[in-house]
């Protein structure tokens, strides 16, 4: 029997379909995790292939906006991609692959976004790796903020209940800053970012919720667990684990961090996915014991490309010429855009830059240059100075960040 590819129908098939992802992490998922999920992820987006009605592979994608250069822009953020070990090399993730960006596309969603479990995956596909995002795992005892910075507001710890009445409203304030943030519902809220169950704390201790506040007004938080290691008080060693720590100005994001920074009892600081424009590298008196790394963060695919031309702001008015030169899925994306005072339109002009539609990706939220991509080979300049004019164009006011992976 061939296999077949549609949307699950119940919460059975909902479960096995993200058991598929659930296989590579000890993770089976139960009704209750299906029901959860289910609140963000709509059945009619997770994606099942069947083989003689068992189901051995999944694909999903949130319908969200994300944020880009001078707006957001609705969104399919691709998650819980899996083959089953018994199925793989079938060609099913490319069917499933296909299958779900043409749903994004007849949804009208100009955009795709994920995170790359690994990233030689999904270039194939016409994904882009759009950001960078920076690690830390600092010495707490031998790093610490300036102390010559000043300091303004204070902290005080809240329940759930605060936290998600004053938390979203500092996040959209960054967000509309950002390009490359999830514009979160208050489901999204309480069930991901806030969600404290056993399960989510991953060995650590329950979430902490930290409220920055100047002159009475909230200006920053910080969720964070505290995670110990050892058996006796000589060879305890505690790391406080920051799940998201953000201000709404440069004081708050200061503060907010000397905050994390000068928590008693604790060992290490541990953070991920900061952007890469973060001020925490200088903020601090000793940069090096961060343990600054760098990782891959989010991939973008431009699944319409004049939709999402026309959906971004751009820093010159053009006109400028974006000739794509190739899309794995839609031959229609092919061909030259010219972008002049706002609008978008099939180019008849020569191309300043030529370029696959997964570089465009890239290139979307500002925080990857064309002149970066044509380094790598990536990118060719199609005029005299037409790389110059697509970043002039292209460049954003702060570098991408999505601070959390889905």
């Amino acid at each position: 029997m061939p296999f077949r590819i549609r949307s699950v129908r119940d919460v059975a098939e909902y479960r096995a379909a993200m058991s598929a992802i659930g296989h590579y992490f000890g993770w089976a998922p139960s009704e209750e995790d299906a029901e959860r999920f289910g609140k963000l992820l709509p059945a009619e987006r997770l994606h099942a292939v069947l083989d003689d009605g068992e189901i051995v592979a999944a694909a999903g994608a949130f319908p969200f906006a994300l944020t880009v250069p001078g707006g957001e822009l609705p969104c399919a953020g691709v998650t819980v991609v899996a083959v089953l070990p018994s199925h793989r090399r079938r060609g099913l993730l490319r069917r499933m692959m296909d299958a779900q960006l043409r749903d994004v596309r007849e949804r009208g969603e100009p955009i795709a976004a994920l995170w790359a479990s690994e990233e030689t995956i999904y270039g194939r596909f016409g994904y882009g790796l759009a950001s960078l995002s920076h690690n830390i795992d600092a010495e707490r005892h031998s790093v610490g903020v300036r102390r010559e910075l000043p300091r303004e507001g204070s902290v005080r710890l809240v329940t759930h209940d605060e936290a998600l009445a004053a938390f979203p409203r500092l996040y959209e304030r960054v967000a509309r800053t950002r390009p490359g943030m999830i514009v979160r519902s208050r489901d999204w809220w309480a069930v991901r970012r806030l969600d404290d169950r056993p399960g989510e704390r991953r060995g650590a201790g329950p979430l902490v919720r930290a409220l920055l506040e100047r002159d009475g007004k909230p200006v920053g938080y910080a969720l964070y667990r505290l995670f110990q290691e050892g058996s006796t008080p000589e060879s305890w060693a505690k790391t406080i684990r920051v799940v998201e720590a953000l201000g709404v100005d440069d004081a708050a994001t200061r503060d907010i961090w000397r905050f994390v920074f000068e928590i008693d009892w604790t060992d290490r600081v541990a953070a991920y996915l900061l952007p890469v424009d973060h001020p925490l590298p200088l903020l601090v008196d000793r940069v090096n014991k961060l343990r600054l790394t760098v990782w891959d963060a989010l991939w973008l695919r431009v699944v319409d490309v004049p939709g999402a031309l026309a959906g971004r702001g751009y820093g010159s008015p053009g006109p400028v010429t974006i000739e794509v030169v190739s899309d794995p899925h839609f031959p229609d994306n092919v061909g030259s855009w010219t972008l002049a005072e706002g609008e978008v339109r099939r180019g008849r002009r020569r191309a300043d830059v030529r370029l696959p539609v997964d570089a465009l990706g890239s290139a979307f939220l500002g925080g990857i240059s064309f002149r970066a991509l044509a380094g790598a080979g990536r990118a060719e300049e199609g005029a005299r100075g037409g790389i110059e004019k697509a970043d002039a164009a292209f460049r954003a006011p702060a570098a991408p960040w999505c601070p959390e992976i889905f």
